[in-house]
């Protein structure tokens, strides 16, 4: 009787054949509705789905943009080489890498009224930081490039010593690792004022200044606050990039990443 009871009870608990089938369809129309998203990548798709699988509230479109992120991978156990090398649209991260021999092309040195000594820069981002701090300066402000192009071989011994000094997984969260710090690219600079130390910089009418004026020389804050899982890094206020002006405009608009950009408008991922 009891064995009987229970085939009973299977019949109506266990889903039926078409059941399944239509929970599965459900499942396809659920990305099927989203393929025509500019920036659905169709090699990703097994990937938004496991990662969905993983984060059933997110919101598909977000689910997308978090894969094209490379956000469901191990940060540097997922390795791409860079792609757009010399030119503004290139992307390095903890996914992103640059060869240790890579040396962007044209570096100049940055005039000393607004660097320190053999401060170098690619040379339409040195030109454009030029008129960014010419034009601080009119406003009695100072905005001075610090750390500009740093070498594969610069970076070992940077990170190692950070390492030594807090950990690998704290000089993980402020500082990249050989081949993966953008320092490289020659497009990004960090900066200070003269007065205050560079992390305090987020306290001097110099950042405000920089709020509401890089984009309009093609800078971006590259570490904002409140990014850092779509970074990989802890806020700096100091650290900004060159991505010429049309793409800076577009992420201060927005108030995006570069990696938010780069996982919606970059379609070589």
């Amino acid at each position: 009787m009891i064995k009987g009871t229970q085939a009973i009870i299977s019949l109506f608990t266990k889903p039926n054949e078409k059941e399944i089938k239509v929970k599965k369809e459900t499942k396809k129309d659920e990305f099927e509705e989203v393929k025509n998203l500019e920036y659905f990548n169709e090699q990703y798709k097994e990937r938004y789905k496991s990662y969905k699988e993983k984060n059933p509230s997110m919101d598909l479109t977000q689910v997308i943009k978090n894969v094209n992120m490379n956000l469901d991978q191990t940060p540097y156990e997922y390795k791409i080489k860079a792609k757009n090398l010399n030119t503004e649209k290139i992307l390095v991260n903890k996914y992103y890498y640059l060869e240790e021999d890579y040396v962007p092309d044209n570096l100049q040195t940055i005039n000393r009224k607004y660097a320190l000594s053999n401060m170098r820069m690619v040379n339409v981002a040195k030109d454009a930081f030029e008129s960014l701090s010419a034009a601080a300066q009119k406003e009695d402000l100072n905005i001075i490039a610090m750390s500009t192009y740093r070498s594969y071989t610069y970076q070992v011994n940077l990170y190692n010593r950070y390492k030594k000094q807090d950990g690998e997984a704290k000089a993980d969260t402020y500082s990249g690792r050989p081949g993966q710090s953008e320092h490289q690219t020659g497009l990004a600079v960090d900066v200070y004022n003269k007065e205050e130390d560079y992390t305090k910089f987020h306290k001097t009418k110099e950042f405000l200044w920089m709020k509401d004026h890089a984009h309009e020389y093609g800078f971006i804050l590259r570490f904002p606050e409140g990014k850092e899982n779509e970074t990989g890094y802890t806020y700096e206020s100091w650290h900004y990039r060159y991505v010429g002006k049309d793409i800076a405009t577009y992420i201060h608009d927005n108030n995006i990443t570069l990696e938010e950009y780069y996982a919606t408008k970059i379609k070589d991922w």
